[in-house]
């Protein structure tokens, strides 16, 4: 089908845009994605427990961003084809298999996506996290049920990023960083904990998130091995901007924790914010938390729902026709999850190790897929990127075994 055709998803809801822009969207979709509440929430977590030592799993972390997403976004691109229809095509009923976990791993994550953002607004209102998920949740359905939705949700998403960058430095500027002990750890750790490697890695390159920028790539059009050089602008953009988050939330946290103070367990992030810079961080923090929520509320929502295309009508026509019902429906329905759950600090730990188990299985249906000559044609995949992909896939299988019987 070519772009101009009326029917084409992205004629929808978009203007034409420039390939770069379109990458941009992308790149910043999945970064906002990968340092959601979540993010901000296990990172928070971890370093009150493991102090230092949690930089190497940052570090791992960064490493496997890089791999997975370069492998997820250029054999999406280069087939045309959305995760899904490449698995059947690799193994018929692979891909309905493919969407059942990335979906489920969506919706659970969602759920501590609204409840990120309702805790930002509880942070900066008063208001229970509760009613504060309600709030977020409408405010993301108005975000897609607009004309243009997709640009809007690129520039959402953008302006967003800013205002989480610019928190974080100010809060590191205010703050003794021990940049030694930090570097230190990171490289030679003294303790490796796999259930914070499962959780940390599953929450910013899991389930959907992995997803996210090849998907909207394809939305926007970018489909074939020409568009390589798009690919590879918005990977790596995505990538700096999520590595650069997360180096500087892991460091404020790691100065608070050196500091002696001993983060809550019902609001740990928080927790950071409050003790660096008084009830004026507080408050800062409760901007990051909402806009962290917000920005993984789109990216989780669009994405996950992305996978039923393909599995849910031939061709794709069911899920053009009722995207925006589609992409509503899992918003109203992860909010009022949450709203009888609550506990979102425990749901997002949670949802990280959960998506961290489902990493392995799409990352390996991706490998294959990329040696798969009906699926890529004459494209030739890097080797670097295949072996280190495989690499991931066997770290991240045998880490969830030992979370899995550390737990048990």
């Amino acid at each position: 089908m070519q772009m101009n055709d009326k029917k084409t998803p992205e004629n929808l809801t978009t203007k034409k845009r420039s390939p770069r822009s379109i990458a941009m969207g992308a790149a910043f979709l999945m970064a906002m994605a990968a340092v959601g509440p979540g993010f901000l929430t296990q990172t928070a977590t971890f370093t009150g427990e493991m102090g230092a030592n949690f930089g190497f799993a940052i570090l791992i972390c960064i490493i496997f961003d890089i791999i997975v997403q370069m492998n997820v976004w250029r054999v999406i691109v280069v087939s045309g084809q959305k995760a899904q229809k490449l698995a059947n095509e690799i193994l018929p009923g692979l891909g309905y298999f493919l969407s059942f976990l990335v979906a489920v791993g969506g919706l659970f994550f969602n759920i501590g996506n609204v409840g990120g953002a309702g805790l930002g607004l509880n942070v900066l209102f008063g208001i229970s996290p509760e009613n504060g998920a309600i709030i977020a949740g409408l405010l993301a359905i108005i975000i897609f049920v607009v004309k243009n939705a997709m640009t809007v949700m690129d520039r959402t998403v953008q302006l967003l990023a800013v205002v989480k960058v610019a928190i974080l430095i100010y809060i590191i500027c205010i703050m003794a960083v021990p940049y030694q002990q930090a570097a230190v750890h990171t490289f030679m750790p003294t303790k490796i904990n796999f259930y914070a490697i499962v959780t940390i890695v599953g929450g910013t390159v899991g389930g959907y998130i992995s997803f996210s920028g090849g998907h909207r790539l394809l939305e926007g059009g970018l489909k074939g091995k020409e568009n390589i050089k798009y690919v590879n602008e918005g990977a790596l953009t995505g990538i700096a901007v999520a590595s650069v988050i997360r180096v500087l939330l892991f460091l404020a946290g790691l100065a608070v924790v050196v500091a002696g103070f001993k983060l809550d367990a019902s609001n740990p992030a928080a927790s950071i914010f409050k003790y660096a810079a008084g009830n004026f961080g507080y408050k800062f923090f409760g901007i990051l938390l909402f806009a962290a929520g917000m920005t993984s509320i789109i990216g989780s929502s669009f994405t996950s729902t992305s996978f039923l295309d393909y599995a849910v009508g031939k061709n794709g026509n069911f899920y053009q026709k009722y995207r925006r019902s589609l992409i509503v429906g899992f918003i109203i329905i992860s909010t009022i999850i949450f709203y009888f759950v609550g506990s979102p600090a425990k749901v997002l730990v949670f949802v990280g190790a959960a998506n961290g188990f489902v990493l392995p299985i799409a990352l390996a249906i991706i490998l294959l897929a990329s040696h798969h000559k009906k699926i890529v044609g004459s494209y030739q995949h890097p080797k670097w990127l295949f072996y280190s992909g495989w690499f991931v896939v066997l770290f991240m299988a045998y880490a969830s075994i030992q979370t899995v019987m550390e737990l048990l």
